[in-house]
């Protein structure tokens, strides 16, 4: 077993589900897989392993924020073998083209913390992007299943809370979306050459206020999770 995650070898499929709050890794692992088993309970970011459509698939919790992201990811890959991985949650609409409900596939990761900073260091601003294979195939599987997607640029904010940030000045090119973790996903990706794509919820929209009640939001979210389990089985690699 790793720091941070208490499963043993072969517990862990290699393509992994990774939601930020670990209550939703135990409902998409109880509510979708069959035969789901819980491998870890370190801390209480909960993760599972069962099957769906035949085929295995692990859902383990990130908690939020790149740098706790940063712990599971990195341990996934090294300890475990991970060779996929899909962010799933919510985020906040920022773009007027994007609606409450709407799904988004990420296709790069924008974000105001200094990890790509201290990654590469100055003069470098590289630019963390999804997997296209798993995107391509994700925009097609959402059009078979009828969910409505927008593809582009998400923000992940280093700071929930964050007075100072220009949302306007973001929305202007083009980012349709905020949560806190996307950029640091794809930037581990790449680093360690496997697979990632973030697929979120829109449950409210900092420009407009709307927001999603309690019961709606675990209504879009189950749409949302349908089409990350589908494009995940359909999309496996050893």
């Amino acid at each position: 077993m790793s720091t941070h995650i208490g499963a043993k070898p072969n517990e862990i499929a290699s393509t992994v589900l990774m939601p930020g709050d670990p209550r939703r890794a135990k409902y998409i692992a109880e509510t979708y897989l069959d035969n789901p088993v819980c491998y870890s309970q370190v801390r209480n970011m909960l993760g599972y392993t069962g099957t769906y459509q035949g085929k295995r698939i692990s859902v383990q919790g990130s908690g939020m924020g790149i740098p706790s992201l940063a712990i599971y990811t990195t341990e996934l890959i090294k300890e475990y073998g991970v060779k996929t991985i899909y962010r799933v949650g919510s985020c906040g609409g920022m773009s007027p083209d994007v609606k409450i409900r709407d799904v988004i596939l990420g296709e790069a990761g924008t974000t105001d913390s200094s990890i790509i900073a201290n990654t590469f260091g100055p003069g470098i601003y590289y630019s963390p992007i999804a997997d296209f294979g798993l995107l391509d195939a994700a925009y097609h599987t959402a059009e078979d299943m009828g969910i409505k997607t927008k593809v582009g640029n998400i923000f992940a904010a280093d700071r929930f809370y964050n007075d100072e940030l220009d949302l306007k000045k973001l929305t202007d090119y083009g980012v349709l979306a905020t949560e806190m973790e996307t950029a640091g996903l794809y930037l581990l990706a790449a680093k360690y050459h496997i697979r990632a794509l973030t697929i979120l919820t829109v449950s409210d929209h900092l420009l407009t206020g709307e927001a999603l009640s309690a019961q709606d939001r675990e209504t879009s979210f189950d749409e949302m999770a349908k089409l990350s389990l589908t494009t995940a089985v359909n999309n496996m690699v050893d």
